[in-house]
């Protein structure tokens, strides 16, 4: 139980504390002792901020975790003398743990004696791990990198042939007017608006998930438990309030373990999100989930889970029997609420932005949502009489969440296929599907066919006939799209871009405009036109480049400027088709850091991160044919303002060549 406390506090403290490098609550630093030829003395100094606190390697057990050194080759490089000696510190009571506490403040001062085995040894790497706390604790490390010698560390890393070193040095570009990029902002409002929405997406799948089986009958429930359990019906309110708290807050932590990624590599969401194998997981798994609410069969957790749960809450009481209260209705109603957040997850890797970020933003919301009727209950109890009766239309809630699964499977399956270059589902054939999905819809909402956990047949509600027409009106729009009636703009992004098509058309590039997908060969071309140059980084799974395509891009004003004002180039990250074997290379970043490139996606996404310091798609920089950065880059914007941007970079490269 103590551990669950602090696995909580952790985990909630290392989100909140996001980004806050330039407040380090302790500064490392070591210094180096030379005792003999083969004897050194190793000193660990942390100078930490007033108000926090380290703990000790020597803490209680049972209590926060202690400090903990690892000091990597020991035992092979050379042998550790004694233990790692500390200086002064402070023992406190801990009522929380019941156990008695040892931590530093101020000042945490760690030494520790080596002998070396090996005379040459001239270095050594020592790891730190150790919790900060304050109001609650963040766990961190520290790499201690010590020359023995005082010289300046020298990392091992992987040694690269010539050919990787002159192919890497090819991808660096001699950009002139840089600082330009970052100057224009057109980029955060999108960023924030993007998350608004995910939010929205999230609180939206929330409330959906009220209407399902597993959760309406839950509400009434418990909240007239909170309200009866005790005489006070203000403590009854502040308890209910309280497990609309930890509601939200279990779906916020759910989202955590996904920021791990983000320290890795700046590509890597980018990669899983466009993996051709994760792409087709989603679409079985969504495939799953959509069955399982045509009620072939139930999604739940181990029902000992919700038992232990459920006994835990009833055990503790106060505030942590409610935190298991929550739990357990997590636990119990995953069987409803499970396929939507896995849609969740599935649009946040669709969206623009971090996806772990993103994936936080919906799993708030969705929390939320599913937390407010339980609070709002509590606080106004005669509300409880306008609730509806639990019956079939939960039921009916289920079978259309199921076929937006469907339809949201086909997405990733589509994706995989455009990324894998497979020309399987072309638009044509992906907007045919879901044609089918959404009359088949239609049919079962006007009770043409039934499943197998619909009950008894009836008269069909008005709810029902108005979702009915709804989905008979999308499915006639759908239809119109697929023999090219309408351009199906409300659906920008999630159909495959029409020049991907069964019908053979005269470029591959978007709104048949002439592209270029090398980056050499669209110089090339530019010099030759003397045009200046709209370098487009783009993606086959990017939802908002397709998105500005055919709603910023096909506006008659922008289109005309694209097509002969401008040599566009437009350079695919998510490409997974191998280089040919001699352009096939291993790249060293100035960190030392080696990545493989081996594939069209990984070589163009590595060129936007080292030449632009970007890694998100869409993301449009204007260039003149020698290099010279002509405005700010851009990424999701408006016709208007992408129009005003495209005519800015062409008078700026006018006004370079007159003079």
């Amino acid at each position: 139980m103590r551990y669950f406390i602090l696995l909580l506090g952790l985990l909630f403290a290392n989100f909140s504390l996001v980004g806050q490098t330039d407040k380090e609550p302790v500064l490392w630093s070591h210094e180096v002792h030379k005792l003999s030829d083969t004897e050194y003395e190793l000193v660990f100094k942390g100078k930490i901020m007033e108000g926090w606190h380290i703990y000790s390697q020597f803490t209680d057990e049972g209590g926060s975790l202690p400090s903990e050194f690892t000091y990597e080759r020991a035992g092979e490089d050379y042998e550790l003398v004694g233990i790692t000696e500390e200086s002064e510190t402070i023992k406190e009571y801990s009522d929380i743990f019941e156990v008695e506490e040892t931590f530093f403040k101020e000042e945490a001062i760690f030494t520790q004696k080596i002998k070396l085995l090996d005379p040459n040894v001239r270095q050594i790497s020592v790891n730190l791990f150790y919790q900060i706390c304050k109001e609650v604790c963040i766990p961190m490390d520290h790499l201690f990198e010590i020359s023995l010698d005082g010289g300046t560390y020298v990392a091992d890393t992987k040694a690269v042939d010539d050919r990787s070193v002159a192919l890497g040095q090819s991808l660096k570009l001699d950009l002139k007017n840089k600082t330009l990029l970052n100057q224009g902002g057109m980029t955060d409002s999108e960023g924030k608006s993007n998350l608004w929405m995910i939010f929205s997406l999230g609180f939206l799948g929330g409330l959906i998930a009220l209407l399902t089986p597993c959760v309406f009958p839950m509400i009434p429930l418990t909240v007239s438990f909170f309200t009866k359990q005790t005489q006070q019906k203000t403590k009854g309110i502040g308890n209910a309030l309280l497990y609309g708290f930890f509601i939200v807050l279990i779906y916020f932590l759910l989202s955590l373990p996904f920021h791990l990624f983000n320290s890795v590599d700046s590509q890597i969401l980018n990669t899983i999100a466009t993996n051709i194998w994760l792409n087709v997981f989603f679409f079985v798994i969504f495939v799953f989930f959509a069955f399982s609410f045509f009620g072939y069969y139930e999604l739940t957790l181990p029902s000992s889970w919700a038992n232990k749960m459920d006994s835990a809450s009833s055990k503790v009481g106060g505030g942590l029997g409610i935190f298991f209260m929550a739990l357990t209705l997590a636990i119990v109603s995953f069987s409803c609420t499970g396929p939507i957040l896995g849609g969740l997850l599935g649009s946040t890797t669709l969206a623009e932005g971090n996806v772990a970020t993103n994936l936080t933003a919906g799993m708030v919301g969705f929390g939320l949502a599913l937390a407010l009727p339980f609070a709002l209950f509590a606080m106004f109890p005669a509300w409880l009489n306008s609730l509806p009766k639990s019956g079939g239309w939960m039921t009916t809630v289920k079978v259309v969440l199921g076929f937006l699964e469907l339809a949201l499977a086909f997405k990733f399956l589509s994706n995989a296929d455009l990324v894998g270059n497979w020309g399987i589902f072309k638009r044509e054939i992906f907007v045919g599907i879901w044609v089918v999905l959404f009359v088949l819809m239609t049919l079962y909402l006007f009770g043409v066919f039934r499943f197998p956990h619909d009950g008894p047949r009836k008269n069909l509600s008005p709810a029902r006939k108005l979702t009915g027409i709804l989905s008979a009106v999308f499915s006639i729009y759908l239809i119109l799209g697929l023999f090219k009636m309408t351009d199906l703009k409300l659906l920008s992004g999630f159909p495959p871009p029409s020049f991907y098509s069964v019908v053979e058309t005269e470029s591959d590039c978007p709104l048949g405009l002439d592209c270029y997908k090398d980056f050499e060969e669209g110089v090339a071309h530019a010099k030759e036109q003397n045009k200046p140059i709209l370098l487009d980084f783009t993606g086959w799974a990017c939802v908002n480049c397709r998105k500005m395509e055919e709603n910023v891009w096909s506006d008659p004003s922008v289109y005309s400027i694209l097509k002969n004002e401008y040599v566009l180039i437009s350079l695919y990250v998510d490409d997974r088709k191998e280089l040919p074997d001699d352009e096939k290379f291993d790249f060293k970043f100035d960190s030392g850091r080696i990545k493989a490139i081996e594939t069209v996606g990984q070589k163009w996404g590595t060129f936007q991160t080292i030449n632009f310091n970007a890694a998100s798609q869409p993301y449009y920089v204007l260039l003149s044919s020698d290099l010279e950065v002509l405005n700010e880059a851009v990424q999701y914007v408006d016709v208007e303002t992408y129009r005003e941007w495209l005519k800015s970079g062409l008078e700026k490269y006018q006004l370079s060549m007159n003079k």
